[in-house]
């Protein structure tokens, strides 16, 4: 599979609605997020040893879009201190989302191409993902990279614990990068059971089902593309879409001082990319590629009191995954 370095890089509430942002201007506009809920607190893991979750939560129905990122730009990114645009996000192809810088330091303004604000965003490293979720947070500001905007809030941002891997959540913040264990199981979980599988409770696809097809997710590069998010109506028991295929997504880590996972597939894996027991491993926090999204998750602040985003305490057995 293709892989692309990006080049100068700083290192460093709806309901479930199929109506997304579509806001693709100059200034920065409200980003709301269709959001769906995942209940069954407590539920066992997987065979996998992934997807318990002590407490209820929201889950992005779908990825964070192009237009919702180019908000996202346009509310903090005039000079862009810390990178969160990558200029081959300007591409219309192969999976990058159209997204177009004009201006000069300073004065930067985002906008995205006609037919292309719904599809995922991508060529985003783990590190803009919290800054999007600190952002959001935070309450939407506008103003430069820094603190009260992009680097705090959900997560607090420092070179050190970048470095380490030991940025985790903060108590009492409610958006999130879905933690690993949030994503599988809002993608795979059912309480209803009989999925005739090794799991009762787990499909092997995000499609509710033991197989898949490129009728019901993108992927198997017949589209060499990412497609509008939603367009695949086959989701999850919880209601979200495309956590099978279109791009991988992003997930914090398991435990402090891992790299974070990447997981679902992309428009360009096989089906096997797209198993539940399939994920690349320990992925570069600095890594961005044409075919790289996320989601957020929403999290009551009573149940974030000490999670961290850590998840690790009820993971039985941890797999390593197939690499891109």
């Amino acid at each position: 599979m293709k892989i692309r370095k990006k080049m100068n890089r700083p290192l460093v509430v709806l309901g479930a609605s199929s109506v997304l942002l579509a806001f693709a201007g100059a200034a920065s506009a409200t980003v709301n997020i269709a959001l769906v809920p995942v209940g069954n607190p407590g539920n066992a893991a997987d065979t996998t040893g992934f997807g318990s979750v002590a407490y209820s939560y929201k889950i992005g129905d779908y990825d964070v879009t192009a237009s919702q990122y180019t908000a996202f730009l346009n509310a903090v990114a005039a000079t862009d201190t810390y990178g969160v645009y990558n200029s081959a996000m300007s591409g219309t192809t192969s999976g990058n989302p159209g997204i177009v810088q004009s201006g000069s330091p300073g004065n930067y303004t985002y906008s995205v191409i006609d037919g292309r604000g719904n599809h995922p965003v991508t060529d985003v490293t783990f590190w803009d993902t919290t800054r999007f979720a600190n952002w959001l947070d935070n309450g939407q500001p506008n103003g430069p990279e820094g603190p009260g905007t992009t680097e705090t809030g959900t997560y607090t941002l420092t070179p050190v614990g970048m470095a380490n891997y030991t940025i985790t959540r903060n108590a009492n913040s409610t958006w999130a990068v879905t933690s690993e264990n949030e994503w599988y199981k809002a993608a795979y979980y059912t309480p209803l059971g009989g999925t005739g599988n090794g799991n009762g409770n787990y499909w092997m696809f995000a499609t509710q089902g033991n197989s898949v097809s490129t009728s019901q997710a993108n992927f198997g590069d017949v589209n060499d593309d990412t497609t509008p998010v939603g367009s695949y109506a086959y989701p999850s028991y919880y209601g979200t879409y495309d956590q099978d295929g279109d791009a991988f997504q992003w997930s914090e880590p398991v435990s402090v001082g891992s790299a974070p996972d990447l997981r679902g597939g992309s428009f360009q894996s096989s089906s096997l990319g797209l198993l539940q027991s399939v994920f690349n491993d320990g992925a570069a926090p600095t890594a961005d590629y044409y075919d790289l999204g996320f989601r957020v998750s929403q999290v009551p602040e009573p149940a974030s009191m000490g999670l961290l985003g850590l998840g690790a305490m009820g993971m039985l057995v941890r797999r390593r995954g197939v690499k891109r």
